[in-house]
């Protein structure tokens, strides 16, 4: 049994078949990609995975536990939290004032962003924020405006606000979409470093193979909402399935 499974889920949009009879288990502690061409399911799978859709068909569940129906806030409480394509931060907010704010969600169950001031001076929170920052070495930043940073440091920035909420689970939707090669490898080695140092599982979308391979221990292929190969990264590249469906390279 995995951290996340996913039995027999099927999703319709009128007429259109997004996801049929998808199967999938991620194990715990390992990095599990999910890729294929444009329309193959890949958003419609994540948002099933987070609650943001319910499947006409099958089940999701997360250690044990149905995630169908359930809030976005229940889900983040379940242990899952997700890195949408575009950063979601506060642009308006320093760095540090972005940290506090899930900070606070986790304490007293709820954002409130016009509570933030009266918690900016709470030790225990600073130091927490402090901590997370120096991991993903943004405590240099902490008084940066968020709007004016690179795609990059925004990735970077709200994968901390995740982190910080101590997840076990970690969706990310397309982390490098848009952004330069330099960022794009710098947050390959984020990723790879969360995955060493934290008890943490991670299933990611994402369309640019050097990524993928970069991270993945295990690679799901979609192709018309319907799962084509399962394997380990090794055995993608070259199986016939998947050349047929997918013409993505490593680079």
């Amino acid at each position: 049994m995995g951290i996340l499974e996913v039995k027999d889920v099927g999703k319709r949009f009128g007429g259109l078949k997004a996801l049929s009879d998808v199967n999938l288990s991620v194990k715990e502690n390992t990095c599990h990609a999910i890729i294929g061409p444009n329309g193959a399911g890949k958003s419609t799978l994540l948002n099933c995975l987070v609650g943001k859709l319910i499947p006409d068909t099958g089940s999701v569940m997360f250690q044990g536990q149905s995630v169908l129906g359930r809030s976005p806030h229940e889900i983040n409480q379940m242990g899952i939290s997700r890195v949408f394509q575009t950063p979601e931060i506060f642009g308006d907010l320093t760095v540090f004032e972005n940290m506090m704010i899930p900070l606070f969600a986790k304490r007293d169950g709820a954002y409130r962003l016009h509570a933030i001031e009266s918690v900016m001076n709470e030790k225990s929170l600073i130091e927490e924020a402090e901590k997370m920052l120096e991991e993903v070495n943004m405590l240099d930043k902490r008084h940066m405006h968020s709007a004016s940073m690179s795609r990059g440091d925004k990735r970077r920035l709200e994968m901390a606000m995740c982190l910080v909420q101590s997840p076990k689970l970690l969706l990310l939707d397309e982390p490098t979409a848009g952004m330069a090669r330099a960022d794009t490898n710098n947050t390959i080695d984020l990723l790879k470093q969360i995955k060493e140092e934290r008890d943490i599982t991670i299933a990611i979308i994402e369309h640019d193979m050097h990524v993928v391979f970069s991270l993945a221990d295990r690679i799901t292929v979609l192709a018309q909402g319907t799962p084509l190969v399962e394997d380990a990264p090794e055995n993608i590249k070259g199986h016939p399935k998947v050349q047929e469906a997918y013409l993505g390279e490593a680079h």
